[in-house]
């Protein structure tokens, strides 16, 4: 059956892939262009507005991140001045407690000398005090002495002005030494 089939077919020469078919070219021609027209009504225009607004977006990233690294920078700079300013003003701060713990060890260094000096200086006039009041002491005593002598001499003789020259001279002998 298939064979009967075959055989009432008209033989016609097989076509090649190669041969041109007019036909072909214009419908694939008019297939193409109509793709094209609606590839670049609808697909064309919306692909290319949405790679430029990728590339503005990219663009403002860019200048958004080179602003971020301007800024950055600047806070770096700021922030290594302050650092240097702070390490400044730390040496500052340390130098000018090293200098008033110094002059404070001085100045109580000189307190205690003048302290020392003042208990030299009570010593001293109370040592002084007790010997001017031994030394008075002692004169009283040689006074009272110098009576008690002048009484004896006055008794054995009655001459008035040799005794109060030899008293005077007694008193002034014990004032020299």
């Amino acid at each position: 059956m298939i064979a009967g089939i075959l055989q009432a077919l008209p033989e016609h020469p097989t076509p090649s892939l190669l041969d041109p078919k007019v036909g072909l070219f214009v419908w694939t021609a008019v297939v193409f262009l109509l793709v094209f027209y609606i590839l670049r009504k609808y697909a064309w225009g919306p692909i290319t507005a949405g790679l430029e607004k990728r590339q503005q977006t990219i663009d403002q990233s860019i200048k958004r991140a080179e602003n971020a690294l301007a800024e950055a920078r600047q806070i770096s700079q700021d922030n290594e001045r302050a650092r240097r300013e702070a390490e400044a003003d730390g040496q500052r701060v340390l130098r000018e407690a090293r200098e008033a713990a110094e002059a404070l060890r001085a100045e109580a260094a000189e307190k205690t000398r003048e302290q020392i000096r003042e208990m030299q200086e009570a010593a001293r006039s109370e040592i002084e005090r007790e010997k001017q009041g031994a030394l008075d002491e002692l004169r009283t005593e040689v006074a009272s002495l110098a009576i008690k002598a002048a009484e004896k001499l006055l008794n054995e003789n009655l001459d008035a002005d040799k005794n109060r020259k030899l008293v005077e001279d007694f008193i002034q002998d014990l004032n020299g030494n």
